[in-house]
């Protein structure tokens, strides 16, 4: 087993990890910034050791940086949770060259697989069905708009190192691609430090469905079945679910083999993500790998009782998995709910500051994964995700029930949160229907907000 750890990331992610190494008697080693000297993933490590500034340039995407702190600390593993450096194979490499484990894939399965692009050429090479789109990265506006023009409109753009709903931008004529090409590209080497793009057909308003893979050096490769991915914002998600409501018995099962495939065919190792978008006629296509841990992996884990973090430390340790696919069982219904330090009423612009007081909720089915704590401070720098309330139920409505009641006993003053918005999601009869697609939340934000202002826009209203 592993000794010693280094989490190179933040906020829940890295307390849910250095947990989890804790728990497994191995020790974590939490880095930080600046501005994160006082959040929890420093405070309940064994070890923290500041790596830069308060700019994610300067200290989270450092690579240098965080390698010589592994070095150091006498690390033989790094985790690097999930954005930053998690998908970026330079990185990979670094550890590697170093000889530390990344807990991850190798670095040219990422190559492969974290490169958009180069996973669409893989995946059509297996068999695997793909969006219409181009054969790999474009070099520019102009040979997008050949592209598009060639597929037909309208069109996604998209990071080919890209995550997270960054790097992206939907066009319906060749004014819009030129225009969004050059701000997804901008935002990509922003974000991920590489402006590289592709083009694909945009199926509008698709279901967005994921499988979670787990694979370990031994040749094994599992799914542990489906998430519902659709309710997004800007291609950021805001609600996940587990099993994905209303799907076939027979399109699971094709899509669960087609995903088995996929990481099969890029020799993959530890756990990933093949996303695939579901149109109204139930096509499935793959449009991208995660080739890292999900911020929406706890849904998963509550309707497998799989522990995906424990997991990857064992493959990372060289333990083949200890189940096989017909092992696995699944039961009951999960949903997720992403708070966000956001203000709703400025169309979702962060909110930072310091955090008065918080209150989590508890019960049966309820879990919450954070890293706030009373008089913490939300830092301006990084993502505004500050909780992850998750209920399980027997059945869907018994988690949608539990969620709602979660999210009554949840309080968190001093910033604004989507948290209220969430709720009343919560009680949309569309969505207790199940059968929304991405285009969700377009359709249906306004008249959530109309009833959020009308009740005084505030959650104690509600």
């Amino acid at each position: 087993m592993l000794r010693k750890v280094l989490i190179a990331n933040r906020g829940e992610i890295a307390v849910r990890i250095i947990r989890e190494c804790l728990d497994s008697s191995i020790e974590a080693v939490s880095v930080y910034s600046t501005a994160d000297r006082q959040a929890l993933h420093t405070i309940i490590a064994t070890k923290a050791i500041c790596i830069g500034g308060p700019r994610a340039s300067e200290s989270y995407l450092n690579i240098s940086n965080i390698v010589e702190a592994a070095k150091a600390c006498g690390c033989d593993a790094v985790h690097p949770g999930f954005g930053f450096l998690s998908e970026n194979s330079d990185f990979a490499r670094a550890c590697e060259e170093a000889g530390i484990k990344f807990i991850g894939p190798a670095s040219w399965t990422i190559d492969k697989m974290g490169n958009k692009a180069a996973a669409r050429k893989l995946m059509v090479e297996a068999g695997v069905p793909v969006v219409p789109g181009s054969e790999g990265s474009v070099k520019d506006a102009d040979e997008a708009a050949a592209i598009a023009e060639k597929i037909g409109y309208p069109v996604l753009m998209k990071a080919s190192a890209g995550g997270g709903g960054r790097g992206m931008r939907k066009a319906y004529n060749p004014e819009e691609v030129r225009e969004g090409f050059a701000a997804a590209s901008a935002e990509a080497e922003s974000c991920f430090g590489n402006g590289e793009m592709y083009v694909e057909k945009l199926i509008e308003n698709p279901r967005h469905i994921e499988f979670q893979i787990l694979a370990d050096g031994f040749g094994n490769v599992v799914h542990l079945g489906e998430r519902d991915c659709s309710i997004q914002r800007r291609n950021q998600k805001l609600v996940e679910e587990a099993p994905a409501w209303g799907l076939s018995s027979e399109l699971r099962e094709k899509m669960g083999q087609a995903a088995v495939k996929a990481a099969k065919a890029a020799d993959y190792e530890n756990a990933g993500t093949i996303e695939f978008v579901v149109d109204k006629d139930e096509n499935f296509y793959f449009i991208e790998m995660n080739t890292r841990i999900q911020v929406e992996h706890p849904v998963t884990e509550m309707v497998t009782g799989i522990n995906i973090v424990k997991e990857q430390l064992r493959i990372a340790s060289g333990i083949p998995l200890g189940f096989s696919q017909e092992e696995i069982q699944f039961s009951g219904h999960a949903i997720e709910c992403r708070i966000t330090a956001e203000r709703v009423f400025d169309n979702f612009a962060p909110c930072p500051g310091q955090v008065e007081f918080i209150h989590f909720p508890a019960g049966a089915g309820i879990r919450v994964d954070s890293a706030l704590y009373n008089g913490c401070e939300i830092s301006p720098f990084y993502d505004s995700m500050v909780a992850k309330v998750i209920a399980k139920g027997n059945t869907r409505l018994e988690a949608v029930r539990r969620m709602r009641r979660a999210l009554e006993e949840t309080v968190i003053t001093g910033v604004e949160t989507t948290l209220p918005v969430q709720h009343l999601l919560m009680f949309n009869q569309e969505f207790l229907r199940g059968g929304y697609d991405t285009g969700f939340i377009e359709n249906h934000l306004k008249d959530i907000l109309d009833i959020y202002e009308a009740a005084g826009g505030k959650h104690e209203s509600v």
